[in-house]
């Protein structure tokens, strides 16, 4: 798998978002490395203990003339040991406090940058595969600070330490030992070549699974629509066996390759006994030295037993990093021009075409092509067209949410590329016909754009969308907690209370997506009839499918194949005995007068 470029290494990226923290990281490593060192201290006693108290020639003789110095040597090995374990303590505390912070820290940045992404973001990333990558996989970054640093500052520092002591008391000895650590490298290094893309495929099986459950816990009412319990269960399973199947190979890759380090760390003591045994016997080493080294055989064997699952881990960080490094440095590609216009002031709200062309970037075939059409302030257009025609992606260019492939969109005047998008969209309220409302109460959704709006005001703008007749009949009323998605409203309540949400910033520019396509006829008439007296300046352009919504619209465009085939108003379109006029027949059941 071609490896990712990113503006900083993957150690680089840490450094950066540990500012702050870096001082406590830096003692924590220095703690690593003092802690270590320190587990010399007791097999150094111990070799003067037994040398000078036990084995020596004049051992009885110097435990009686210097029996205090014996106990001082056992309290320095007890006092070691626990100053030690409180070095220990505190440098594990510090690591993971480090890493916490360093978590919390991207963890926002990512959260803030997904937020600001645009729609090509949304369109190329599963939302599956972003929630893992703000779980999982920092998780793993996480536990690579806490831990992986922690573990490889650790087997450096006393692999060394001891090696140094080791040749400081007999070079043969320590020759013969160390002579394994050369053959452990070579298996780790083949190690590392094998279990990398493992880990990179580990962690693209986790996303499909995270994907999988997502899209099935929220599309839940249409797996229960169709009895489709057992089918996605299914489904999932094979996820979930592939997932099973690729971490066991990945944990399979080490069990290969574990035996062969086993066996020369556990090969450590056999050639202290053989050689150590030798040199002992030629009275080339003490039995001080010989329990120095014995004591601190596991400061080798362990190093060597730890690198495998050290460089595991570290494969494991090594993907998720590269995932999560690629929503750190990714940038929206619509964003606000350096020379951008500051517009503080209410919007007009007069929206003009100018032959627009539009296709999206993963298709060749243009979606709009050459519209052209004006709103002026206060008016009402309304689009209408057969299904897939390209009128959501007309009005989605309008907030910038996609930019044209040629041609230009002005909202007073003004190319929509040149404003700030904060102000152009906090300018325009949308309502779709595909609603999302959040886990919140029905006073919350509806002033969702505006924090500050009052209970009067949340009541209005729910009248003006026909809402507050079924909202103050709820037990709770505004205070009702609507569920994940609303769930436990109707369809046509949710596109109320969206219609109220999207009204209730009093934009200049009001743009409804089907909004009524959901609601009774009866209470159409109501939302038309208040959308023609709201209390602010307001263009609405409206898609529709519905003559009675479209009637009294002073425009009306007709979209065909990307194009705009009529347009006019209802009188007009009707004279023209066109698409409109059919659609009127259609609807009504009546020959239309031309």
């Amino acid at each position: 798998m071609k490896e990712k470029r990113f503006p900083r290494s993957k150690i680089g990226w840490i450094w950066d978002n540990i500012k702050g923290l870096r001082g406590m990281l830096i003692i924590a490593m220095i703690g690593t490395v003092l802690y270590n060192f320190l587990q010399l201290t007791v097999p150094f006693f111990s070799q003067l203990i037994v040398d000078r108290f036990l084995t020596g020639e004049n051992a009885g003789a110097n435990f009686d003339a210097h029996r205090s110095e014996f106990y001082t040597l056992i309290a320095a090995m007890i006092g070691i040991t626990l100053l030690r374990a409180l070095i220990v303590y505190l440098d594990c505390m510090a690591y993971e406090h480090v890493s916490q912070r360093a978590l919390y820290r991207i963890r926002n940045f990512l959260f803030e940058k997904i937020e600001r992404q645009d729609m090509h973001f949304y369109n190329e990333y599963r939302t599956g595969d972003l929630m893992t990558r703000l779980t999982g996989d920092l998780d793993a970054v996480r536990h690579n600070i806490a831990w992986v640093i922690r573990m490889i500052i650790e087997c450096f520092a006393l692999f060394t330490a001891v090696s140094i002591y080791f040749f400081s008391m007999n070079v043969k000895l320590a020759l013969c030992i160390l002579a394994l650590a050369p053959v452990i490298f070579v298996i780790v290094f083949c190690f590392r070549k094998k279990v990398a893309p493992m880990h990179q495929l580990l962690r693209e099986k986790h996303a499909q699974m995270n994907t999988a459950a997502q899209e099935n816990i929220s599309g839940n009412r249409v797996v229960k629509a169709f009895s489709r319990e057992d089918h996605e269960i299914d489904k999932f399973d094979q996820i979930n066996r592939e997932y099973a199947e690729t971490n066991k190979k990945t944990r399979l890759v080490w069990v290969k390759f574990f035996p062969f380090v086993e066996t020369c760390a556990n090969l450590l003591p056999v050639v202290l006994l053989w050689v150590g045994g030798t040199l002992l016997m030629q009275d080339e080493m003490t039995m001080g030295e010989y329990v120095a080294f014995s004591g601190l055989m596991w400061a080798i064997a362990n190093p060597m037993r730890l690198l495998g699952n050290i460089l595991n881990e570290f494969q494991r960080f090594s993907a998720a990093a590269d995932k999560v490094m690629e929503i750190y440095y990714s940038e929206p590609s619509i964003v606000d021009a350096p020379d951008a216009i500051d517009h503080p002031d209410r919007f007009i709200g007069k929206v003009e075409f100018k032959d627009v062309s539009f296709s999206y970037e993963d298709s060749d075939l243009p979606v709009l092509s050459g519209i052209s059409f004006v709103a002026n302030p206060g008016e009402t257009i309304a689009i209408m067209g057969e299904t897939g025609c390209g009128k959501t992606s007309l009005i989605q260019l309008i907030p910038r949410f996609y930019e044209p492939t040629s041609g230009e969109v002005l909202v007073d005047d003004l190319n929509v590329n040149t404003l700030k998008l904060r102000q152009l969209r906090t300018s325009i309220g949308m309502a779709t016909q595909d609603v999302l409302l959040y886990s919140d109460t029905i006073d919350g959704n509806i002033a969702y754009g505006d924090s500050n709006l009052t209970k009067e005001n949340v009541v209005k703008f729910a009248r003006y969308s026909a809402a507050d007749e079924f909202v103050s009949k709820m037990p709770d009323g505004y205070n009702t907690i609507v569920g994940e998605r609303g769930v436990g409203l109707s369809g046509g309540q949710k596109q109320r209370i969206s219609l109220a949400r999207a009204l209730a910033i009093r934009p200049s520019i009001l743009i409804l997506d089907d909004t009524t396509s959901a609601v009774d006829m009866e209470t159409e008439k109501q939302i038309q009839k208040s959308l023609s007296e709201l209390d602010f300046p307001c263009t609405k352009i409206i898609i529709a499918q519905r003559i009675s919504t479209t009637k009294k619209a002073d425009k009306i465009l007709i979209l065909q194949d990307g194009k705009i085939s009529e347009e006019g108003t209802h009188d007009e379109l009707i004279r023209k005995n066109g698409y409109y006029a059919e659609l009127v027949r259609l609807q009504t059941g009546q020959e239309v007068i031309q």
